[in-house]
């Protein structure tokens, strides 16, 4: 599968007028892959060995390495994985470009972000246990009065667990920033970027083309690839902000579908992937930023780092739209398991225990029969972060949970929904009903318990709450003590004493 262009081709076609909060991606009626904001065209198949060239005749036929490249570009190979990783886990890319990267000048230490980091060994004094329910109110963009913060510089931690030199760990950042990234490109050696678009929208250039990003919207750019971050500012005017998870050792996988059978939640041809394109514009020096660990490094070099005319492989970064979720669910009674919402996982050692399984809840129907529909009280073995890329407020575990802010629960912590109207649905007349309706949420996961930095825990200055307040649960009652037969019963098996007759 070949483009011979990096730009979207309009094919006479009007673009429907899109509600980014609709029920389904098939509601807009759209003929084009993409939403009407998206300029670029794209590959689709996740798992694929794709190809792409800008101009006709830049791919080699039926070789990698030719004497001489066409129109004198050079080639350059890109391997993730190792070279004898078998055929169904390599990745690996050929890349045909006008300069070499290795054309820089040396590496020297960068300004260091003192707010990311990636060392989550628990002897680190700066790193915070949380064994409660924690919750964060929308994230602070910064005010482009104050100077200019791009995503390099945006990029906060709040936390993880493990260590990228363990080759087996995750952590998780928020962004937020008011500024592109002009003559500036950005590379993570540690892991994979799993990013996703909360608020404004985002021109990212990797190596392979261009993503473009806004709300509902994830991508993954994967461990070595060079990429810049830039705010489309028709869409963004104070700026943009969203989520960045890390993964170190593992990959971003589709889940297995088991019974369902071939097709269903995030199918493989809904994942779109970048098709060639090159910077003719820019002028002037550029400077690589390379994150290892939680330090920056920077090599500056006399042209851009995009200039990759064709390519072929199957390393490569993509994007996905979560309104084209294909959501299952019971059909009969019980609610079924949080984890039938998975799009991506992230294997562990552990067979039986994902690094992290990325899940969305968005709107779908609800009809079970005779069952307690929200959410089941639940203490779970996996620790679950979440955020709210679009919604109400509330509608997670507190009325503080809105987009743009987090939360998270600890491993085996106990949490369920907490108001009147979880009490209400013991005894609600059970119709058909469509849930979540103008509502995304994210959540992470994931086997690890994590640890949380200073940032997150102060410096932030949006922590909202440490656990739930006792007094909060007043509204959940003991409806056993209440229930006269049960006391009968009980006093029946002598776990009660009897009652006392009236004299």
């Amino acid at each position: 599968m070949a483009s011979t262009n990096g730009h979207a081709a309009t094919d006479g076609i009007t673009s429907p007028k899109f509600s980014t909060r609709m029920f389904h991606w098939t509601d807009a009626g759209s003929k084009k892959a993409t939403r009407p904001e998206d300029p670029y065209k794209y590959l689709c198949g996740f798992g694929n060995e794709h190809q792409s060239e800008l101009i006709p005749g830049a791919l080699p036929i039926g070789q990698n390495s030719p004497q001489k490249c066409p129109y004198g570009l050079y080639a350059e190979q890109l391997t993730g994985y190792s070279f004898a990783a078998n055929r169904a886990n390599s990745g690996r890319n050929f890349l045909y470009r006008r300069r070499p990267a290795a054309v820089h000048h040396e590496y020297l230490r960068g300004e260091d972000n003192p707010t990311i980091k990636a060392s989550f060994l628990p002897q680190k004094d700066e790193l915070h246990t949380i064994p409660s329910q924690v919750s964060w109110t929308a994230f602070k963009i910064p005010v482009k009065s104050a100077g200019a913060v791009d995503f390099t510089q945006g990029l906060h931690t709040l936390g993880g667990s493990g260590h990228p030199h363990l080759r087996e760990g995750i952590a998780y950042h928020i962004f937020a920033m008011n500024s592109s990234m002009p003559n500036k490109a950005f590379m993570n050696i540690d892991g994979d970027f799993l990013i996703v678009a909360q608020e404004g929208h985002l021109d990212i250039m990797t190596e392979f083309g261009h993503l473009y990003l806004q709300p509902s919207e994830l991508c993954v750019i994967q461990r070595g690839l060079r990429f810049q971050v830039n705010i489309v500012e028709k869409y963004s005017p104070d700026g943009a902000r969203g989520y960045v998870i890390e993964t170190w050792g593992s990959r971003w996988e589709l889940p297995e579908l088991g019974p369902l059978g071939g097709y269903g939640l995030g199918n493989s041809r809904d994942f779109s992937f970048p098709t060639a394109d090159v910077d003719t514009t820019s002028t002037g020096e550029w400077t690589v930023v390379t994150k290892q660990l939680h330090k920056y490094y920077v090599a500056v070099q006399p042209h851009t780092p995009f200039d990759v005319v064709a390519w072929h492989g199957n390393y490569i970064p993509y994007k996905y739209d979560m309104t084209k979720f294909v959501a299952q669910n019971s059909a009969s009674v019980d609610h079924t398991d949080p984890s039938i919402n998975t799009v991506l996982t992230a294997k562990s050692r552990d067979e039986n225990a994902p690094l992290a399984d990325f899940l969305i809840f968005g709107p779908r129907w609800d009809v079970a029969e005779n069952t307690f529909r929200p959410p089941y009280f639940h203490r779970n073995c996996a620790s679950e972060f979440l955020a709210k890329i679009y919604g109400p407020s509330g509608g997670g575990r507190s009325e503080v949970f809105v987009p743009g802010g987090a939360s998270y629960e600890s491993g085996f912590t106990p949490h369920g929904s907490i108001d009147e109207k979880t009490v209400a649905a013991m005894d609600a007349k059970l119709e058909p009903r469509k849930i979540f309706l103008g509502s995304l949420v994210i959540m992470l996961e994931s086997c690890r318990s994590l640890l949380f930095t200073d940032w997150a825990m102060k410096d932030s200055g949006v922590l909202a709450a440490e656990d739930i307040p006792a007094d909060a649960w007043e509204v959940i009652p003991d409806r056993f003590g209440e229930n006269e037969e049960a006391q009968k019963l009980l006093r029946a098996i002598g776990k009660l004493p009897p009652v006392q007759q009236k004299k």
